[in-house]
């Protein structure tokens, strides 16, 4: 099989590997690192406008297999490009992979990310906005979106579209003003979810929650000092969920917006659940009252 995938590939892996392990390497001079970033992810936006890096076995292979993916460059390691042809199964990528040493990936991304020998340049996904997703949904009876307010961080918010992704949501919205770029961390965290599910922009959170009330959502922001809880709502047909920042939580807009406000019931030696976690479990809940 690695050897069917090397001849198909037609990769140069005689001159890759042929640069010294030892002292700099010399990438292509339009895609080495990058300066640092507003966001704080060094490297991973490339000075090809538009793209930016993914990393890691999970989220490159689920992007490598999205045909709405475009990429630039492909790069992996020996043991990669095995992994990849067995699951791939014979389809080949959009572009040839280029069969390297580790050390060509390391010189291409940040420092200390763990790229698991695979990464590929690539284009942002199409965002339709939530017009789009609404028109999507104007015949659907149930469905779940999640909306972040003030989420800030890349992690959380991969990690958000994983539980997105495992509980059926159709798309998670984020603020657009200071939302982390798309990069390869809030990808890898979102361990192939990025494929599967949504990442809508909105400039307006107050707006978009109006948007999705005049499309039949109901509207239902978590809210740790309330009084009623999630689990006690009936959360059948369209809802939407709404999450705040771990350290403010709702904006007050946001907060007056909302249909209904409940809480997830926690003990009182902790103040609060990580982002995703509060994600995970209000998807739940609202898989558990269909």
């Amino acid at each position: 099989m690695l050897t069917t995938i090397m001849a198909k590939f037609k990769q140069s892996r005689r001159d890759l590997s042929k640069r010294p392990q030892k002292g700099p390497s010399k990438p292509r001079q339009t895609e080495r690192k990058s300066s640092p970033s507003s966001s704080g992810n060094r490297g991973e936006r490339s000075e090809n406008s538009g793209y930016f890096w993914i990393f890691g076995t999970h989220a490159t292979f689920a992007a490598i297999a999205n045909p709405a993916r475009k990429f630039r460059r492909i790069l992996l390691t020996r043991s990669a490009a095995e992994t990849l042809a067995e699951q791939m199964k014979g389809k080949m990528p959009s572009v040839e992979p280029e069969i390297c040493e580790r050390h060509v990936i390391d010189d291409l991304l940040p420092d200390g990310v763990v790229h698991q020998g695979v990464a590929a340049l690539t284009a942002e996904l199409e965002d339709f906005g939530i017009e789009g997703l609404c028109r999507s949904l104007s015949e659907a009876e149930s469905a779940r979106v999640v909306v972040l307010d003030q989420a800030t961080d890349p992690r959380n918010i991969g990690a958000v579209l994983r539980s997105a992704a495992a509980f059926g949501a159709s798309a998670v919205i984020i603020q657009d003003r200071n939302g982390p770029e798309m990069g390869g961390t809030l990808a890898k965290a979102a361990s192939g979810a990025l494929e599967t599910v949504p990442l809508i922009r909105q400039t307006n959170l107050s707006r978009c929650l109006k948007s999705l009330k005049d499309a039949g959502f109901w509207c239902v922001g978590l809210d740790g000092n309330t009084s009623d809880q999630l689990g006690d709502l009936n959360l059948s047909g369209k809802i939407a969920l709404i999450l705040g920042s771990e350290g403010s939580g709702l904006r007050r807009l946001v907060k007056e917006n909302c249909d209904h406000v409940a809480k997830i019931p926690i003990q009182s030696a902790m103040e609060s659940l990580n982002l995703s976690n509060a994600a995970a479990i209000a998807l739940y809940e609202t898989i558990r009252s269909k």
